[in-house]
């Protein structure tokens, strides 16, 4: 009998998701059938459902955070077996034929795929994937596993870019800034977080896990930043962030959509400060993150909800109700 499946679907920007029942897909050339054990919930996503993201594939299961068992094979494909657990991530494909894949920068592809973007992802019971972009995954919960497949991903990308920086500063302290301020912490750095005005539960959640300072988001820090990442969507961050980093240092903007940046003074810039954005990912950035994962003790706060509570999960993101990261589970 062929398998069915289960997939909450956005069908217009701004619609809430309906739950759907439909053959599962059987895996083409390259790649892998995967039976979902658990998908995050991303702001990212929340950027895809609201309409600030153009053009997503319609209708969509949106989520791209995707902890599953791989369930059926593609011709050509090597490495997997039926049930071995894989993670999906965000960049689901590229093509291999630009000018930055063949540099080896495949996560600014001209002609992407995206996981829950531009093709069905995670919120449902079984997804396909291309088994080039899939990664082995440890044992564990897979709730607490699927965080680190965007929000870790992205925030170990960021901190990369911030360099050395011993005194990191971090704007929002979502599911992302919760696993980069651990991995920074384990690496000897310093970490200071800012959160909305007010929000005094994340604030304390980000001492909890080892920040040597919280405060608001329109205060300074009680000295100057090495560097600093910010999570939030938030474009007036960008020249707080200026204002509360060294000279020489790096502002990381680590969101796919941003609101846009006030102007802002020439001063805040000058010293060579500089402005960067993270895109995307690449596959190394995976392994290298995955196996720094594995050696380093990360505690994901997650929140679950059934699958069917999607619509849900995304409203307690977009409302800041959430600690850490929300996952579904099917």
């Amino acid at each position: 009998m062929h398998p069915t499946m289960r997939a909450m679907i956005l069908h217009a920007p701004g619609a809430p998701l309906v739950m759907e029942e439909r053959p599962a897909p059987e895996p083409g050339p390259g790649r892998l059938r995967l039976r979902v054990e658990a998908c995050g919930v991303c702001r990212t996503d929340l950027h895809v459902v609201d309409g600030e993201l153009p053009d997503p594939k319609l209708p969509l299961a949106p989520g791209h955070e995707i902890v599953g068992v791989v369930e059926a094979i593609g011709a050509g494909v090597r490495g997997f077996r039926i049930g071995a657990r894989v993670g999906v991530p965000w960049l689901g494909g590229t093509c291999g034929r630009c000018a930055y894949c063949g540099a080896g920068r495949e996560n600014l592809c001209d002609d992407p795929v995206f996981t829950g973007y531009t093709r069905d992802g995670g919120y449902a019971t079984h997804a396909i994937a291309d088994a080039a972009y899939c990664f082995p995954m440890p044992d564990g919960d897979p709730a607490a596993l699927a965080p680190l497949l965007c929000a870790g991903l992205i925030g170990w990308r960021a901190l990369k870019m911030a360099g050395e920086a011993r005194a990191l500063g971090v704007y929002g302290f979502g599911a992302a800034a919760h696993i980069v301020a651990q991995v920074a912490r384990a690496q000897g750095r310093r970490v200071f977080a800012f959160v909305r005005r007010g929000d005094a539960q994340a604030r304390d959640f980000a001492l909890s896990l080892g920040a040597v300072w919280a405060g608001w988001s329109d205060e300074d820090p009680p000295e100057k930043l090495d560097a600093a990442i910010i999570f939030a969507p938030v474009g007036a961050l960008v020249p707080r962030a200026l204002a509360n980093v060294r000279k020489g240092a790096t502002v990381v903007c680590g969101g796919i959509h941003m609101s846009d940046i006030p102007s802002f003074a020439y001063a805040l810039l000058w010293g060579e400060r500089k402005i960067v954005s993270v895109a995307n990912l690449t596959r190394d950035d995976a392994r290298e993150f995955l196996g720094i994962a594995a050696q380093t003790p990360i505690d994901i706060h997650v929140t679950r909800y059934p699958l069917a509570q999607a619509n849900r999960a995304l409203a307690d993101l977009r409302e800041g109700r959430l600690q850490g990261a929300a996952v579904l589970i099917p």
